[in-house]
Parts: C-alpha cells; structure tokens; sequence
C-alpha cells in the first residue's frame, strides 16, 4: 500500500513529489529555464529564416509595383542608374540623369596631389610575371588558324614585367586610406569609381594609348605600368573600377584589402588593337593610419581558376571592325614588397646624416619591426566577399563550388541554379557580362534564388576535368550531364541534387526571349506573377518551371 503523501506545500515554496518527497528549492525552476532554453536555441534560426524569408518577399512586391509605375522601359533606365539596386535614387545615383538634362558636368573632385616628402620612408616592390600559356586560349586547338600574326604580336612578345622593381614614396600609398565615414572593419568604399551607365555605355574599343590618369588613379596606372607600358585604369565595361575594404584595424594600422578591374592594349599602330583583360586585379596592403609607413604590400592576378584572362581583338581600324574573342590562363602577375618601408635618410646621435643603405662602414642599416596585433579583424574571404557583393549585386546570392552545391542541396532539400559558362560569371568577357546585367542583379531574381535554390557557376574547362576523373564517379557524372546540356557560351540550369537537369536555357535563346514583342511573348514560356520587365520575367518563369518541373522530387 502507497505511502500517505502530504501534499500541502511546505513554507519555503518548494514542490513535493510522492517518490522523492521535497525538492531542493529552485530545482523546478532550473527545468524551466532548461526548457526555455532549448526552445530559444531552436526559434532563433527560425525567426532568422522567416526574416529572410519576409524581406525576399518585400523585394518582389517592390518590383511589382515599380512596374506598375514606370513600365518596363522606365524601370529599365531607373534600374541603370540604381547601382545598390535598393530601389531608391541617391543624389549620386541621379547625378547621371541631371548633367544629361542640364548639359552642365560638374568638375571632378580630384584629390591634391600629395607632396611626398623627400626625408619619408619609401617602398620597394618586384614584378614577377609568368606569360599567358598560348595552348590555353580556345584558338589554339586549331593552331590559330584564321588569326592574323600580326594580331597576336602584342602578346607573343610580352614574356616579362617592362619594370622587374620600382621604390614608391610611402606616402603615395595613401589612396588606399579609407574615407572619414569608413573606419569600421568590413566597411567598403569606392577607390576608383566607375563611370559607367546607361548613358555612357561602353568605352571604345578601338584605342591603342590610355588617358592621362589624375588623382588616384596615377599611383594605380604607376603600378601596373610595371607589367606593360600601356594600362587602361577604366577598362571599357563592367565592373569598372577599384573598390577597398577594411580587413583589419588596431590605434595605429589597417589592413586593407582591394580589388582592380583595369586592362592592357598590346597592340600598337600599324596593328589593330588587342586588348588583354585579367578577371581582376586583388590584393592587399598594411599601413599607417597616416600613411607615413607601409609594412607589407601585394597585388597579383588570381590563378586558381582554370582560365583567368579575357581577350578581344579586332580586325579593323573603325570601331565598328569585326572583333575576335578568346579566353586563356595567365600563371602569374604579381607585385610584392621587398619588405617594409624605411627612411632613406636618418641621422646619428650628434645629428650627422646617414644613408640608411650604409651604416657608414658599408653595411647596410638592419630594420626591426614589432609585430602587429589586430584589434579588429575580419577573415580574408569575408572581405574578399564583401569587396565582390559591392562590384556585383548578383552576389548577394551565395554561389558554390560545383561539388559544394550539390552537398547543400541535398542536405537542404532544394534545387540547384546551375550556370554553365565558356568564360567567368564576374569577368569582363562577353557572356558573363550579359548574364549579369541583364538578370542576376534584378532584385526579384536574387528574391527567387535566395529562396529556393542553391546557385553555383562553373567553367566548361573545369567540367571537363571532373568529368575527366576516375576517382570520383559521382561528380564526373554530374559534370558530364552539365556537359551535354551545354550550349555555348553560357547555358543555365535547374538540378536536382542528383545531377539530373530538370530544365535549361541557353544564354542567346534567352536574350532572344527578353527581344520579343509582347504579343509574341510566352510562345515557348508560361508566365505568372505580374512581372512586365522582359529579362526579370523570363527569368523569374524559367526558375519556376524548374520547381514545376522537380516537384516529384521536392514532395519526398
């Protein structure tokens, strides 16, 4: 027979329980807060989604109503001059709009010219350059065949840095300073801004000696007069420009790290022009918030893409001449301090002057430098991103290695948006460019992506690689379906997270799509969701037939 349990609460509060009689005090409580915690824990990724989820949405309703508006044509010019593409005009972003109407161009706000000071300190950087590998371009497969010597010469005989070293003044280098509202770590500015829009266009093609750099473009064209005697700081299309971004920071120092698009002519007169466009220009620099001292600077081209240079020659003498395009790998383009700045003068204890190459006994003066420790850091890759996201919007949607994608996917139970291109999404060749101004900066596009796909672009060379390889069967037989439903230059995919393409369109069917008339709209797409913008639409219908498409799959 149970045990007579009292079970009227004792004075302290505290709960009975018929087999252990009295609890310590507060113990209930610990269980509670346990329990809160727990549901804390879960509800926070929740809430987070659901805010995502919610601010994709308002994007979309945004765009509808912009639509309603102004019509397609006038989103479209709203949308050239809405560079962060938050659908608001700054006066910076209207700045184009009012010299078009007024005629009247507001002089440019170049930065005096520093005095560099003779006592300074000064820095020595190297050059090092591996040639572009000639069998990497596409031409090379059928020996060039049809392209002239001449158009190649330019690059046939560029094997090495017209400058192997150069010594800078420290302070030339503070163009990589950040702006006074820019001193958190992760802020990003604009070194060099880009000049395009839609009223300027593209930049001609058919020059062969860039203009006169002023303000903070000469310590750059400086730079990368080391590789060629002939850089172009404002390279003809998007992305134009340099962009920096405070990696790290501590009372006295940054490290910063940059970006640069920019290119080279070749050629010069009597041959036509040919133009050499590395996919960017990255790096970075430790300095001195006064930029008296430079403790560490590197600039160099990535190589650890298959194919990092676009190419376009013409074969003409007018602008409207035919143009050769090609791709190809370029091993190496770098500068690298020697080491930190340091004066070139000092002075002893009784005030005599001293070079500081000769000690006076005909050594050279040894250096020793503390060692920095950051205050405030970022990683690397996260400023690396963050430099991009400001070059390219499209960014703001997370693209993955080919491999990566399709483990997200799965573990997510989503599709994957799959770009397949001849040339880099974020350079400056011709397919990547179109792709990217045409759609994937559109905010109901990166809307629709966030939400229901995991996005990766790749290369054809890499594809064939994968496919290529033994070792792994189940990527190589990922890459060969991406292969087969290849169009040249660049097809876009919906996958499942198995490999199998649900639904393509290649790029060019896809610009002949968004050229329509209305009324022959929809002839081999179906439409919903009120979009009128010719690019957003079709692509915002292609995604969704996709998900129509893989339904089975997503009901499992």
């Amino acid at each position: 027979m149970a045990a007579d349990v009292d079970k009227t609460l004792p004075e302290d509060g505290s709960k009975i329980s018929p087999q252990r009689g009295h609890q310590s005090p507060g113990s209930g409580s610990w269980i509670s807060k346990g329990l809160w915690t727990l549901l804390l824990v879960g509800a926070v990724p929740l809430l987070a989604f659901g805010i995502k989820y919610y601010q994709d949405a308002q994007f979309i309703k945004r765009h509808e109503e912009s639509v309603r508006t102004l019509g397609a044509e006038g989103l479209f010019l709203f949308s050239s001059l809405d560079t962060d593409h938050d659908l608001y005009l700054s006066p910076e972003e209207f700045k184009p709009i009012a010299e078009k109407l007024t005629g009247i161009t507001p002089p440019v706000d170049y930065e005096e010219e520093v005095a560099h000071d003779p006592n300074g300190e000064t820095l020595t950087l190297e050059a090092k350059m591996q040639p572009l590998l000639l069998d990497s371009m596409t031409k090379s497969k059928d020996g060039f065949l049809g392209v002239s010597h001449s158009s190649l010469g330019g690059l046939r005989s560029w094997k090495s840095p017209v400058v192997p070293s150069s010594t800078f003044s420290a302070s030339q280098f503070r163009v990589f300073l950040p702006p006074k509202n820019k001193v958190e770590v992760g802020d990003t500015w604009w070194v060099i801004p880009s000049e395009l829009n839609i009223f300027t266009g593209y930049l001609p093609n058919n020059r062969y000696h860039p203009p006169s750099p002023k303000g903070k473009e000469v310590l750059i064209h400086s730079l990368l007069s080391m590789f060629h005697p002939r850089p172009f700081i404002k390279s003809r299309f998007a992305p134009q420009g340099a962009v920096a971004c405070i990696r790290a920071s501590n009372d006295f120092y940054y490290d910063i790290v940059f970006r640069i698009h920019a290119e080279f002519q070749l050629n010069d007169v009597p041959d036509f022009p040919f133009w050499f466009t590395p996919g960017q220009f990255t790096g970075n620099i430790v300095l001195s918030k006064d930029a008296s001292h430079v403790r560490h600077f590197h600039l160099y081209v990535p190589n650890d893409r298959s194919l990092n240079v676009d190419m376009e020659w013409l074969y003409g003498a007018s602008e409207s001449s035919n143009m050769e395009v090609d791709i190809g790998y370029l091993p190496q383009m770098e500068l690298q301090s020697t080491g930190p700045s340091t004066p070139s003068i000092i002075m002893d204890e009784e005030g005599n002057v001293i070079d500081s190459r000769d000690g006076g006994g005909g050594e050279p003066i040894q250096f020793v430098f503390e060692d920095i420790h950051w205050t405030s850091e970022l990683s690397r890759q996260e400023a690396a991103r963050r430099l991009d996201v400001t070059f390219y919007p499209f960014k703001k949607v997370s693209y993955l290695p080919f491999s990566e994608a399709f483990k997200r996917a799965e573990a997510e139970n989503k599709l994957v948006h799959s770009i397949l291109l001849w040339g880099a999404l974020d350079d400056q060749s011709c397919s990547g460019r179109t792709l990217r101004e045409t759609v994937l900066e559109s905010s109901p596009v990166l809307a629709l992506l966030n939400q229901s796909f995991i996005s990766s672009w790749s290369l054809v060379r890499e594809l064939e690689n994968m496919q290529a390889n033994e070792h792994n069967h189940e990527l190589s037989e990922k890459a060969r379906l991406h292969l087969e439903n290849y169009n040249f230059p660049v097809e876009m995919m919906v996958a499942l997270p198995n490999g199998t393409i649900v639904h393509h369109i290649n790029a060019n069917f896809f610009l002949d799509q968004t050229a329509m008339k209305p009324e022959e709209e929809g002839a081999t797409f179906s439409f919903s969701g009120g979009f009128e913008d010719p690019s957003t639409s079709t692509y915002i219908g292609f995604l969704k037939e996709g998900l129509e498409k893989a339904k089975e799959y997503l009901a499992q």
